[in-house]
C-alpha cells in the first residue's frame, strides 16, 4: 500500500496537479429527477403523517444540492421518460426557489446512459465523428444558455453519465476510441463555457461507477488526463450490490484522492429500507429503515475521511420514486418519510 501511494504522489507531481483544491461547500444532495412525475402520477409524500413537498422536507433536513438529469429527446425513445428540457427546467426552478444548488446531469442520450449502454440520440445517429462533436458542443451550449436565461444556472455540470465505457456509442465507445471519446467530452465542456454568458463557470464533474475498483478507476482517469480533458470533480457511483462493501469504498476513495489530488463526490448512492438486493446474502447493513440510515451515515463518513478535504459530497439517487425503485427511496409504501432523512443532519453549516 505504501509503495503504491508513493507512486501515486510521484504521478500527481509529474502531471502538475495542484493539491488541494479550492474549498467547496460540502454537498448534501439528492437526485430528484423523478419527483415531478411521481407527483403527477398521484403519489403523496408525508412527514409526521402530513402531506409535504419533498424538496421542503429535504431542505429542512439540511440538504443543499439537487441533481437533475436531462435527456436529449426522451420522446424519441421507447422508454418515454419525462426528463426533457421543459420538465427539467421546471424542477430546477422549484429547487432554486428553495435555496438548493443545482448539479445538471447531461446524459447525451434519449434515455438511460450507464456503463452497459450509451445510446446516441436518435437525431444524431447518422452523424460522422466531427459532426457529432459539433452537435455535442452546440447542444450543450444551447442547454446551458437556456438555464442561464431562465435564472437557474447550475453550479455544477456533469458531462455524460457513468461514462466508464465512454459515451455516444459506437463513436465514443471505450476502450477502442479514446481519442473520439476525449473529443466528445471536450466539446461538452467547451459548450458549458460557451453557454454560461456572464454567469460564473460551473464546475465540471465526470462520473464513473467504479467506486470499489481502484485499478479500473485509475485506468479511466489516467487516460482522461493523458488526453488533456479538463475537469474539476471526480464523480463516483456507489451501490453495494455492484461495488462491494463499505471498507472497499473507504480504501478506494483514500487512494484515489492521494493519486489525483482532486475533489471527489459520491454522486449516486442508495440502499434498501426493505429486503431486496441482499436477501440470503451477507451485507454490511441490514435492509431495514435503521440499516438504510446507518448505510448513509457510513458513506458520508467515508467521503468526509478523504484526505486533504477532497471529499466534497454525497448524493442519494431518487429519494422519491415509484415502482421498483421504491424500496430504496426515502419514503415507505404509505408515503411516510423514513429514518434515513435524519442521517446527515448537523454535519455542516448551512
Amino acid at each position: 500500500m505504501r509503495f503504491r501511494l508513493q507512486l501515486a504522489a510521484i504521478f500527481s507531481s509529474l502531471l502538475g496537479i495542484a493539491a488541494p483544491a479550492l474549498a467547496q461547500q460540502y454537498a448534501i444532495g439528492a437526485d430528484v429527477s423523478f419527483l415531478a412525475k411521481c407527483e403527477r402520477d398521484g403519489m403523496v409524500f408525508k412527514e409526521n403523517g402530513q402531506p409535504k413537498d419533498v424538496l421542503a422536507i429535504l431542505r429542512e433536513h439540511q440538504y443543499n444540492w439537487v441533481r437533475l438529469r436531462l435527456f436529449h429527446d426522451p420522446a424519441a425513445s421507447a422508454d418515454k421518460l419525462p426528463n426533457d428540457l421543459t420538465y427539467t427546467l421546471a424542477l430546477a426552478k422549484r429547487a432554486k426557489a428553495q435555496g438548493f444548488h443545482l448539479l445538471l446531469d447531461l446524459h447525451y442520450s434519449d434515455s438511460w446512459a450507464d456503463p452497459d449502454k450509451q445510446p446516441t440520440p436518435e437525431a444524431w445517429k447518422k452523424l460522422k465523428h466531427k459532426q457529432l462533436v459539433d452537435q455535442v458542443f452546440s447542444y450543450t451550449r444551447d442547454t446551458i444558455s437556456t438555464f442561464a436565461r431562465e435564472g437557474v444556472m447550475p453550479e455544477m455540470v456533469q458531462v455524460g453519465n457513468e461514462i466508464t465505457h465512454g459515451m455516444l456509442w459506437p463513436d465514443g465507445k471505450l476502450p477502442d476510441n479514446w481519442d473520439n471519446f476525449a473529443d466528445l467530452l471536450k466539446a461538452g465542456i467547451r459548450g458549458v463555457d460557451a453557454g454560461r454568458g456572464a454567469q460564473p463557470l460551473p464546475r465540471i464533474l465526470l462520473q464513473i461507477e467504479r467506486s470499489g475498483d481502484y485499478d479500473a478507476a485509475v485506468w479511466f482517469f489516467d487516460n482522461l488526463i493523458a488526453h488533456h480533458v479538463p475537469f474539476d470533480v471526480m464523480g463516483l457511483s456507489y451501490y453495494p450490490r455492484w461495488h462491494g462493501g463499505i471498507d472497499k469504498l473507504r480504501g478506494n476513495l483514500h487512494d484515489l484522492a492521494l493519486r489525483y489530488q482532486r475533489p471527489i463526490i459520491i454522486v449516486e448512492t442508495a440502499y434498501n429500507w426493505t429486503p431486496g438486493d441482499f436477501i440470503g446474502k451477507k451485507s454490511d447493513f441490514p435492509e431495514s429503515p435503521e440499516g438504510q440510515e446507518d448505510f448513509l451515515r457510513a458513506v458520508d463518513a467515508a467521503v468526509r475521511a478523504i484526505p486533504h478535504g477532497l471529499g466534497q459530497g454525497v448524493f442519494w439517487w431518487e429519494p422519491a420514486a415509484e415502482a421498483e425503485l421504491r424500496g430504496r427511496s426515502f419514503f415507505d409504501n404509505d408515503g411516510n418519510v423514513l429514518l434515513v432523512i435524519h442521517a446527515l443532519e448537523d454535519k455542516h453549516q448551512q
